[in-house]
């Protein structure tokens, strides 16, 4: 007789009680989630992004959403006639892609995020780091050129987010601060998740990207201490835009996160296989 049929309960019950440890671990834990890159745009990866959130909150995390939205602040601004510049990672903003870049990311995609997690069956609430003054700001003073309207972090106020989790909402932030000054400033979407993932005390911070991870030679690395992220920055192995990432990353975790993932938003669920799995997707990144 063929046995085969009873493998595949087997492996179910396995994977169950591997992901049983992790969700009593994680239970009422803030997890915040940097959500980004291609995994924004096609509408497969938009929709199980959305389902796996719900599911975590109703698993007993608490999830929290920061977005960038690179690619459609790119199309708006070509469309006005605006040619994206980036330097290290950065954004050059001038005025006029200042508020283009506030438009699209607070209203537009802000938006339609908040709305594929009602879809899902959640309930979430769209703000910017202006709302309540959650993300406090100055201009990002660079090396060697001047990136206009980029903010520095000075400050996360995070008594609005709590006031949202805590009543069952799924924040969902979009990456704008505004100075003591009341000027308003774009903010690097990976150094907003990673401070306000700080300011939270959160477990964990997830950055979804169009990478599986740090990779060298071709190859996955699964996990890094902070000081091997600092050594792989100097010999240029971890560069550009993955730069901001990993040293958000580092300020996250210096400043009371317990651990840091960069996963590919582009593989079917790989948020809950990188939270409820021992072998996970991407890289974790520790203190």
């Amino acid at each position: 007789m063929d046995q085969t049929p009873e493998v595949e309960p087997q492996k179910k019950r396995a994977l169950l009680r591997e992901a049983l440890s992790f969700i009593q671990g994680f239970t009422g834990r803030i997890v915040v989630i940097k959500y980004g890159g291609a995994a924004m745009v096609q509408e497969e990866f938009k929709k199980t992004f959305a389902e796996d959130v719900v599911l975590l909150q109703s698993l007993g995390l608490k999830p929290v959403i920061v977005h960038g939205g690179g690619p459609e602040v790119n199309r708006v601004a070509v469309t006005h006639g605006i040619t994206p510049k980036f330097i290290d990672g950065l954004r050059v903003t001038d005025l006029e892609s200042l508020k283009l870049g506030e438009m699209v990311l607070s209203g537009a995609v802000n938006k339609e995020i908040v709305g594929s997690l009602l879809a899902a069956g959640g309930h979430a609430v769209g703000l910017s780091g202006k709302d309540g003054r959650l993300v406090e700001a100055k201009k990002l003073e660079h090396e060697t050129h001047d990136l206009g309207y980029v903010g520095e972090i000075t400050r996360v106020n995070p008594d609005l987010i709590y006031t949202l989790i805590e009543r069952g909402y799924i924040p969902v932030i979009s990456p704008i601060g505004i100075g003591l000054d009341h000027q308003t400033y774009n903010i690097n979407a990976d150094t907003a998740a990673s401070h306000i993932a700080a300011a939270l005390s959160a477990q964990k911070v997830i950055f979804l990207t169009d990478v599986r991870g740090v990779l060298m030679d071709k190859k996955l690395i699964s996990q890094l201490s902070t000081q091997e992220v600092e050594e792989l920055i100097k010999k240029g192995v971890i560069n550009g835009g993955m730069v901001p990432k990993v040293e958000g990353m580092i300020y996250a975790l210096r400043h009371g996160v317990t651990s840091a993932h960069i996963i590919s938003g582009m593989d079917h669920h790989a948020l809950i296989a990188e939270l409820f799995t021992q072998k996970g997707t991407g890289t974790m990144i520790v203190g």
